[in-house]
């Protein structure tokens, strides 16, 4: 295969890939605290022997996070919570502190906030929030302060990793970081709501479309070279 055909192949590997992420979008448009991923193309060039062409070829193998907000559900639960503008909540897993916009939480026997998987929610501190569970009122400040009867209880932190780069998702709505986390002060968290996924149906639709019919265009072009090398292989053999 020539230089043409191996960029092509290697394209139509990577609007695979794009495939699979925007299915997995679609398949999560209902999933609070998701965040869009897509795919990042870039090229890489080869060099060949002296007298020949460079190789040129395509890859998307880094995946972006679309870190626009999502729409704000109003739920009225105690421990529905949702951020308003940047930052994450941080949950402690056994992989380690990770972060997430999913702001559903509830309190587990312990009276400890945990997420519908399980794991803890951090304060800004990074020490478990415990709910005494003889409380009869608990509400929420604007900066994270939860109060049960009028007595403050915790602050319930938010964070932003160091490097943004550096984030991976470790499920549908948690994230992790190679480097390191540091709180953030300016976010503003909204008690009774939840965050719902920043999918856009009818863009991630369309997507789909454009990348349905490029992948086909390279299926074609390939054909097309496949007939062109086995003509000429047939016309040198005569």
């Amino acid at each position: 295969m020539d230089s043409a055909g191996y960029a092509s192949l290697t394209r139509m590997s990577g609007l695979k890939n794009e495939m699979t992420a925007i299915a997995n979008n679609i398949a999560n448009m209902s999933t609070t605290g998701f965040r869009r991923e897509g795919m990042i193309f870039s090229e890489f060039i080869a060099a060949l022997e002296p007298d020949e062409a460079s190789l040129s070829m395509a890859t998307a193998d880094v995946r972006l996070t679309d870190d626009s907000q999502g729409p704000l559900t109003a739920t009225g639960g105690t421990f529905d919570f949702a951020i308003e503008g940047d930052g994450f909540f941080q949950i402690d897993t056994p992989n380690g502190p990770s972060l997430t916009r999913g702001g559903a939480f509830t309190p587990n026997e312990e009276g400890e906030l945990v997420t519908l998987d399980g794991y803890r929610l951090l304060d800004n501190g990074g020490t478990p929030i415990f709910i005494p569970t003889n409380a009869t009122g608990v509400s929420m400040a604007a900066d994270g302060t939860l109060s049960a009867d009028g007595l403050p209880l915790a602050q319930v932190g938010l964070f932003l990793p160091t490097d943004p780069t550096s984030m991976n998702r470790a499920d549908g709505v948690r994230f992790q970081t190679e480097g390191g986390i540091e709180p953030y002060e300016d976010g503003k968290i909204l008690q009774g709501f939840v965050e719902g996924s920043n999918v856009n149906a009818v863009s991630e639709i369309s997507r789909m479309i454009q990348v349905q019919r490029a992948y086909e265009m390279g299926q074609n072009f390939l054909d097309k070279e496949d007939e062109r090398i086995r003509s000429v292989l047939s016309t040198l053999g005569r």
